[in-house]
């Protein structure tokens, strides 16, 4: 997630759609103001400007659970309770910022084909075992509350899009352009090269496109996406 008040944007960011080298190319133009928040090792080091800025004392900040307190664990970077995270959707941000900037900064987020973002969430989600196998594409959607991916929620609130702007991954490259343009940054930033997605329909018998379908449900009837 980056809010930059330099450039007077808000990004929202979602899982597997590209916005981690969306993030990248946005926060090398983010000057020392602006709040970005904290991603993997691998990111923070090598694609984009570090994080800043995240942490936030605001009365709508959840407090650290007591027992990471009682037994003085560390508070995660990326955990609600320092104020800015991650992945963190729209309302909490508008609740953070306030409505001014809310209202007059440009907000914008990437969506996938659920059915693509589902086998590139499970490749993330699975290892590849001692023997050589991973556990079928199947056997990991059972498990709802692993396999389920929630970017949705992120950019709506009360079921409407909350933001000004939802790019798709299948036009990310023509996408982040029109959202530079529009930002006045059209040559100055740059999107790290994305990977080609693979044929993800070769993943799917009935029960995992059915279940993808019914799961994924509004985004796919917001954006007209087909298997």
């Amino acid at each position: 997630m980056i809010l930059s008040h330099d450039h007077k944007f808000i990004f929202i960011k979602t899982h597997r759609t590209g916005s981690t080298l969306v993030e990248a190319g946005l926060a090398a133009v983010c000057g020392p103001s602006d709040v970005i928040t904290y991603a993997s090792e691998e990111t923070e080091s090598t694609l984009r400007r570090p994080a800043q800025n995240y942490r936030l004392r605001h009365p709508a900040v959840p407090k650290r659970p007591w027992w990471r307190r009682l037994l003085g664990r560390p508070e995660r970077n990326h955990h609600p309770s320092v104020g800015y995270f991650d992945h963190m959707p729209a309302s909490l941000v508008r609740t953070y910022v306030g409505e001014e900037v809310w209202r007059s900064y440009f907000k914008f987020s990437f969506e996938r084909n659920p059915w693509d973002r589902q086998v590139s969430w499970y490749r993330y989600k699975t290892r590849t075992r001692a023997d050589g196998t991973r556990p079928s594409f199947d056997t990991f959607n059972g498990n709802r509350r692993r396999a389920w991916v929630g970017n949705w929620d992120l950019y709506t609130a009360d079921g409407n899009i909350a933001v000004d702007f939802v790019g798709r991954y299948e036009t990310i490259a023509k996408d982040f352009a029109m959202v530079a343009d529009r930002l006045g940054l059209g040559g100055q930033v740059t999107l790290p090269e994305v990977r080609a997605s693979r044929d993800y329909r070769a993943h799917y018998g009935d029960r995992s496109r059915h279940l993808i379908a019914s799961w994924y449900a509004p985004e796919i009837e917001e954006f007209d996406y087909k298997f």
